[in-house]
């Protein structure tokens, strides 16, 4: 007698090993049947005659998955035997409406780089080396089921050799979609750019000579764009002073941090300080950028890398290409994305060759095309945990997991940091960062990037959400999709909510979003806010005091505008403000600032706790005018001293709203910094009565509300010291707190709270 089951299996299970691991898992207990993927996860058919035989195959199957699968749900039951003589790996079925979870992209792992590093292996110094366990996914998946028909690959027919192995049920590459060698796939060439000033730099081909000739240039001093997994990098001499100079001019970055990337760990800790816990992200199959603190004695790094920052981006070779690079005297690049200020990472090979040739000498290109471009992901460790601050390569598009089905809704998300997110069933499919949505170039990424979400995981959104504010371009978006419902969401309550989303909360809660800037329900630029929300609504519970947003978008870049706001509204004499702004603004533009902040000419009311540390960056003589978004309120958390135990109270008023005066900690700063108090304490100081301030507040809401759950949200908690300080205060004071550790705490996350909220209306 033969008994037979069948199940179905839901998760990430396509592109990671799975059918090849139950193929064998059932060959190895003597039992038959098939195993396939389809459009809805993959079907497992297995009988035999040993019930005993069968009870263990399902036992075993979900507990030794391959590394990179994971099962979110399984069905199992008993059918018909089928007569089957051997267990098999059948063709895909494409069939009916399902969907499948697809892996991000995975560094190469340990196995293909002892191949590759080995001379007498055929795929020795191959750059695309990768096998079940690692390698791109989700960079050239062009449909689902996953199968190498639908992936960039299909370009590419197997080798005898490689055809063998993908046959092979022993062999690591058995079904591994993206494997080639360099018989039968994809090649790399140097090119020169037009712009190039290197004499006798002529195209080159071959592997050796490429990555050779590449390696030169580098130790040159040349700037190199380099194709990578999911874009363009650019790549220079991290320790060569006018390399950096010449990339940083180029690119328009200004003062922004580039990213390092490191021949491996002892060359990290060469410049860096980090643990076992930060030595297992840079390891991982990830790798992102982690931050990290930088060694005082790091010399070696051009000062221009990270101008002012005490930390350094640092990430590991992921791709074999990486690997290769890291040779003949190459330590430490800078790995920065292959675009200009504000666009896209470039994908494409013409597209390069066009856009980033007056920054670079030389392109090292290849063949293999790739569909969706991803950036790096960036994290930090922070309170013993990683916390994600960029989203792309190596998680997306992992979902995140809601609990339990809802409706189809799309959140649009900010216009900074731009990320958007899908809702499918139980899932929450965050996009990879798109960017700032300034240009059309940016908006085509963003339309691009939705199609292809919108295809692998069969979503057609009930509702679209989108922020408040009617000039945003995601705004703009939503309202020009027809037949479409639409849910505005506050941005604030959209952090929130993104943070209860991603702990599996519903509310009420108290929550804490500190930011730039946000579209406020009274027509006010908000950012320094108390809510109570759940995933419906939310009462504003409490705000910083309104001050003049001088110039409006100009008091942004200009954070001495800020300061002037700030000191105006907490009392301070007329003629000390406009001396103070003189060497700043000039005698003209201290006096306009005077005559709008009494007018009210040209200057909505802003809460922006923002702008707050915008203020006190140039109080303190630290940053007058920025560069990037966020550079003033970086650098006086570089400069504020950690262990300083001083405070200033915040004046707290009223109810209903409760109202956040900050003028008695600006009168503070400001007689102390007369007085010759040095920049770190007074910093420090700050830093402690931002985080004292929240504890007071949320200890008045609560009483009031009768809660103790506390969500912390909001670009100005990517403060590693404000946050720390603010968790550890509210922790004193009984609360049970939360922070994003999953989904960035900045704009990045906006769109899971948008779609969050979007799919709870339809709910409701």
């Amino acid at each position: 007698m033969r008994s037979a089951f069948c199940i179905k299996v839901r998760g990430v299970v396509q592109g990671v090993g799975f059918r090849p691991y139950v193929h064998n898992l059932a060959s190895s207990l003597e039992l038959t049947g098939y195993v396939l993927n389809s459009n809805e996860g993959v079907l497992i058919h297995v009988e035999g005659a040993e019930l005993a035989r069968l009870e263990s195959f399902l036992q075993r199957f979900p507990k030794e998955l391959p590394p990179l699968a994971a099962i979110e749900s399984m069905e199992t039951f008993e059918v018909e035997p089928g007569g089957h003589l051997e267990f098999s790996i059948r063709e895909s079925l494409s069939a009916g409406g399902g969907y499948v979870l697809v892996s991000p992209d995975i560094a190469v792992c340990s196995e293909c780089l002892k191949e590759m590093e080995d001379p007498s292996d055929r795929r020795h110094d191959y750059p695309f080396i990768n096998c079940t366990n690692c390698g791109p996914r989700y960079t050239i998946i062009t449909g689902l089921p996953y199968d190498r028909p639908k992936t960039t690959m299909a370009v590419f027919p197997m080798c005898p050799s490689c055809e063998a192995e993908y046959l092979n049920p022993g062999n690591r590459r058995f079904h591994a979609q993206p494997i080639s060698c360099p018989g039968c796939g994809p090649s790399i060439w140097l090119v020169p750019s037009e712009h190039s000033m290197v004499q006798d730099l002529a195209e080159v081909h071959g592997i050796g000579p490429c990555l050779e000739r590449a390696r030169a240039l580098l130790n040159q001093g040349r700037i190199l764009a380099l194709k990578g997994l999911g874009g363009f990098h650019i790549a220079c001499d991290a320790r060569n002073e006018e390399a950096v100079r010449r990339l940083r001019e180029a690119k328009r970055r200004s003062n922004k941090p580039f990213a390092l990337m490191c021949k491996d760990l002892e060359t990290a800790r060469k410049y860096t300080l980090f643990g076992k816990q930060e030595e297992s992200i840079l390891l991982s199959p990830t790798s992102p950028i982690c931050l990290l603190p930088r060694r005082e004695e790091s010399n070696g790094v051009s000062g221009l890398v990270a101008p002012g920052n005490r930390y350094l981006g640092i990430m590991l070779p992921y791709t074999p290409l990486h690997r290769l690079l890291f040779r003949e005297g190459i330590e430490i690049l800078v790995m920065t994305s292959g675009n200009c200020s504000e666009e896209p990472i470039v994908s494409q090979n013409r597209e390069a060759l066009r856009r980033l040739a007056p920054m670079v000498d030389a392109f090292l290109l290849h063949d293999r095309h790739i569909h969706v471009r991803v950036d790096d992901s960036v994290v930090r460790v922070l309170r013993g945990g990683e916390q994600v601050l960029r989203r792309a390569r190596g998680f997306v598009p992992s979902p995140i997991d809601l609990g339990r089905n809802h409706p189809q809704v799309m959140g649009c998300g900010a216009h900074l940091k731009n990320t958007f997110c899908l809702i499918k069933d139980r899932f929450a499919i965050l996009s990879q960062h798109i960017g700032d949505l300034e240009n059309l170039d940016c908006m085509e990424f963003f339309v691009e990037v939705l199609d292809h979400l919108k295809k692998l995981y069969k979503v057609d959104p009930e509702a679209i959400a989108h922020d408040l504010h009617p000039d945003y371009l995601s705004t703009r978006w939503a309202m020009a999709q027809p037949d479409q419902r639409r849910i505005a969401v506050q941005h604030h309550h959209a952090h929130v909510v993104s943070c209860m989303a991603e702990w599996g909360l519903e509310g009420p809660v108290i929550g804490v979003a500190f930011d730039g800037t946000g579209y406020g329900s009274d027509g006010a630029v908000w950012g320094g806010e108390f809510l109570v929300a759940d995933r419906v609504s939310f009462r504003r519970a409490a705000h910083l005091a309104y001050v003049p947003l001088l110039g409006a978008e100009k008091a942004v870049k200009e954070p001495w505008r800020m300061a002037f706001s700030h000191m105006w509204a907490a009392g301070l004499e007329e003629s000390q403000v406009l001396h103070w702004a003189l060497p700043w603004g000039g005698e003209g533009n201290a006096w306009n600032l005077l005559l709008m902040a009494q007018k009210n000419l040209h200057s909505p009311p802003t809460s922006s706790m923002g702008r707050l540390f915008d203020a006190v960056s140039s109080l303190l003589g630290i940053r007058h005018r920025i560069t990037f978004e966020g550079e003033a309120a970086m650098d006086l958390e570089m400069l504020s001293d950690p262990w300083e135990k001083g405070f200033c109270e915040f004046q707290i008023l009223g109810e209903d709203p409760i109202m956040i005066d900050p003028s008695s900690v600006i009168r503070f700063i400001w007689i102390e910094k007369q007085k010759g108090e040095s920049i770190s304490t007074l910093g420090g100081l700050f830093h402690n009565s931002v985080a004292r301030m929240v504890g007071r507040v949320c200890e008045k809401i609560g009483s009031l509300e009768s809660l103790k759950t506390v969500c912390l949200s909001g670009g100005v908690f990517q403060n590693s010291l404000l946050l720390e300080k603010t968790v550890s205060v509210l922790e004193q004071k009984g609360f049970r707190v939360y922070f994003h550790r999953r989904v960035p705490t900045n704009d990045g996350g906006v769109s899971l709270g948008q779609a969050v909220v979007g799919a709870s209306c339809l709910e409701a």
